[in-house]
């Protein structure tokens, strides 16, 4: 009877941060069912936009969120069963076993690498965003979930880099179905529930790009080796094609962004 009490009032807990922090992101269910009672005609003026933005969070994608958001599904067991999945992967269970992580990043360093290389491309990429390569140096992890999720931090524009989606809202939503094709991974579902769900109220007619990006990254993910296994870091002097190659990953070559009405706008690099 203990036990069972103690359970649910933790399951009460985490729902009750879970709730708060999808409803930064997904928004009122109740504020979106009233707003879809107004006419047509209404719910394409301008002011509509504005009142979905304003009453119901829409596309809110800052990483403060996200972080608030990863750290409530930290709590259920979406998380445990995303960890034990990936350690049926002998390289992700040695992986989340050691606590693997490197040591800090020199971005003098790796631009110092040919230009072609995983190092350069990382470094000249965080040089020109302005990201700190070092944002997670001191962090640890006490639980296998919470380690995945550092690891899934850490790298994540270092798996921007090898896919080649962008940090456009649709590449940041084709790698996180890159990445759910590779594990259930349960941040991911939360973020393309939202942008499915954003997309069909503010702008359907991206709703066709952004199933194809979803539909791009999944199939990308099903294909290429699990890259959670893999100690990038150990490789920055390999160039991308050799990463690529030993992944089975066949990268995005080209996004045209905001999309256009061409059908083909996402270009894959040929093998």
């Amino acid at each position: 009877m203990g036990n069972s009490f103690a359970g649910s009032a933790r399951s009460i807990v985490w729902f009750q941060r879970l709730s708060a922090a999808a409803d930064q992101v997904l928004g009122s269910e109740i504020a979106t069912t009233a707003l879809q009672l107004l006419s047509p005609r209404q719910r394409r003026s301008p002011q509509y936009h504005q009142l979905v933005q304003d009453s119901v969070g829409f596309g809110e994608t800052s990483l403060e969120t996200v972080g608030e958001m990863a750290d409530a599904l930290m709590e259920t067991p979406s998380y445990d069963l995303a960890a034990e999945d990936l350690k049926c992967h002998p390289g992700c269970a040695a992986l989340i076993h050691d606590r693997y992580i490197p040591s800090a990043y020199d971005l003098d360093q790796l631009l110092a690498y040919p230009q072609n290389t995983l190092g350069y491309s990382y470094a000249s990429t965080l040089e020109t965003t302005g990201l700190d390569p070092n944002l997670h140096a001191g962090m640890g992890a006490e639980s296998d979930a919470q380690y995945v999720e550092l690891r899934l931090s850490q790298t994540h524009d270092i798996w921007h880099i090898v896919t080649g989606f962008d940090t456009s809202v649709m590449g940041e939503i084709g790698l996180q179905a890159f990445h759910l094709s590779q594990f259930p991974y349960p941040l991911a579902t939360m973020l393309i529930a939202n942008s499915l769900i954003s997309t069909t109220l503010l702008t359907p007619q991206e709703l066709p790009q952004l199933l194809e990006a979803i539909a791009l990254g999944w199939q990308m993910g099903k294909t290429a080796k699990p890259l959670l296994s893999q100690k990038r870091e150990e490789g920055w002097d390999q160039t991308l094609v050799q990463w690529q190659t030993a992944l089975h990953l066949q990268p995005i070559q080209q996004w045209e962004y905001p999309f256009s009405d061409q059908d083909n706008v996402i270009v894959c690099a040929k093998t």
